[in-house]
């Protein structure tokens, strides 16, 4: 069982605001080793987002889909996929399982704030999202279906990481409901479809009508679609206003859970 309170976290001289963000900082560390040490979470969140780009890259990466080839084009919808996943999945199952083990309660008797062992899982959610990110640039780069310059790919990175952590207040807000299987079905059931239904796995055009009505309600679509817009300059400004709808009503969720499960 891991410590009452951390040596890292014990009280320590120096200004507050640094004592702060080195409890932030051992936060998201541990959170970081954690998702190490969950096979599951690194599977469903990495490992499968991951080898299906490689899979779908290695069929069709070479078309050309407009301005950009497709697997040039897959760097954003897989892209999206795999933050999303993280996103959802990383923060979700692991405070599931920190509540399922009596962690929490743990938590609100030590030195460090509950709130800011919150907040370091949906900020662990980020590297971990980036690391899925940079394996999928990498796959792209060595089949030769990568033609983006430095500063397109920074801001479709920039773009990806900021709009996942939306998707990681849903995963905590469902996390703090349920039990760890729970957790796990209902954030697939929330994945899995609504990545279908966003056109992130196939070009929308190939869904049926009844899909593509459903698409712009999706935020898993949206992230994609700021993701694409920054690939052939345009700003997506209607892309970013329902990420940041998505993110006050997901923030909203996760206090109300956070309530409920105190």
């Amino acid at each position: 069982m891991k410590p009452l309170i951390a040596p890292e976290e014990l009280p320590t001289t120096g200004r507050p605001h640094w004592r702060a963000l080195r409890v932030v900082r051992n936060e998201v560390a541990e959170e970081l080793r954690a998702v190490l040490r969950d096979p599951t979470t690194l599977f469903f969140s990495a490992a499968m987002p991951v080898g299906f780009f490689a899979l779908f890259v290695g069929l069709w990466g070479a078309e050309t889909d407009g301005v950009v080839t497709v697997g040039t084009a897959m760097l954003a919808t897989f892209g999206t996929f795999g933050v999303v996943g993280v996103c959802l999945l990383t923060p979700g199952i692991g405070i599931a399982e920190d509540r399922d083990r009596g962690w929490l309660r743990v938590k609100r008797v030590s030195a460090t704030p509950l709130p800011v062992t919150l907040a370091a899982k949906v900020l662990a959610a980020v590297p971990h999202a980036l690391v899925v990110l940079l394996a999928m640039t990498a796959i792209s780069a060595a089949t030769g279906t990568l033609h983006l310059d430095a500063v397109v790919w920074a801001r479709l990175m920039g773009a990806l990481l900021i709009g996942g952590v939306p998707f990681a207040l849903v995963g905590l807000t469902v996390g703090l409901l349920t039990s760890p299987n729970g957790a796990t079905a209902v954030l697939m059931a929330l994945f899995i479809p609504s990545a279908v239904a966003s056109g992130l796995w196939m070009p929308l055009e190939m869904l049926p009508d009844g899909v593509q009505q459903v698409a712009p309600w999706l935020p898993t679509y949206h992230l994609a679609q700021l993701a694409l817009a920054q690939m052939d300059g345009r700003v997506g400004l209607d892309h970013v206003v329902a990420l940041l709808t998505f993110a006050a009503l997901g923030a909203g969720a996760a206090t109300l859970a956070y309530r409920h499960a105190r």
